[in-house]
């Protein structure tokens, strides 16, 4: 994850300077909002390319920043490009919601890579999959951080696109950023208190007991 933080800080930066240096320059909103989303999609292109792998959280995020990209190029309307990422972020919110009657949600399919390895959990420290198998509170523990993201990220959407519509136009890039920044980091306290109260990294919590009850019979 830490590797990743460059690539993050990059994508979020790189293309809110360059909207801003485009208005500077006099560009209008429409082709400062189309650079800055063009810019996003090649910073994407570039990881993908480098890494060769396209992983669960990557597929996500990939076609979420091709909805904006599609947006960007055929709508003429300024207004609806600056809502465009309330738009994607809404649709990623329904996503997540939906997740919860798919066989893996969301949450967990993006978590688990990331954690899986680095932080084991458990007293027997099994593969996820052994955990998701056999314990229904496990397989809770990540529906519920589905609903918890849906609904943040739906809130999110809804906040972008009010302020898309009311705030001055070179206000909003940078509000979003602001807005995506602490959402971000508000929903992952959120369910991080969720994952301790549920007894995820706790090896003793009740939640491991029948993998226990079945080593020690």
């Amino acid at each position: 994850m830490t590797r990743r933080w460059p690539t993050i800080v990059a994508a979020l930066g790189a293309p809110v300077v360059l909207y801003y240096g485009l208005r500077a320059a006099g560009v209008s909103v429409q082709v400062a909002l189309l650079a800055d989303t063009l810019l996003s999609a090649a910073v994407t292109a570039r990881t993908l390319l480098r890494e060769r792998r396209l992983d669960g959280l990557s597929a996500f995020f990939t076609a979420m920043l091709a909805v904006a990209v599609v947006i960007s190029l055929f709508s003429g309307d300024e207004r609806m490009l600056l809502a465009k990422e309330g738009w994607v972020t809404g649709a990623a919110g329904l996503w997540f919601l939906a997740s919860i009657r798919m066989s893996r949600p969301l949450a967990y399919a993006f978590t688990r890579p990331l954690l899986e390895r680095r932080y084991p959990v458990g007293p027997v420290r099994e593969r996820w999959e052994v955990y998701w198998e056999r314990l229904p509170r496990f397989r809770r523990i990540w529906r519920v951080s589905s609903v918890i993201w849906g609904v943040a990220l739906l809130l999110d959407a809804a906040a972008r696109v009010a302020m898309a519509y009311m705030l001055p136009a070179d206000t909003v890039r940078v509000a979003g950023t602001l807005l995506y920044v602490a959402a971000t980091l508000i929903t992952m306290i959120i369910t991080n208190v969720h994952y301790i109260m549920s007894g995820l990294f706790n090896s003793w919590s009740s939640l491991y007991e029948p993998l226990r009850k079945e080593r020690l019979a």
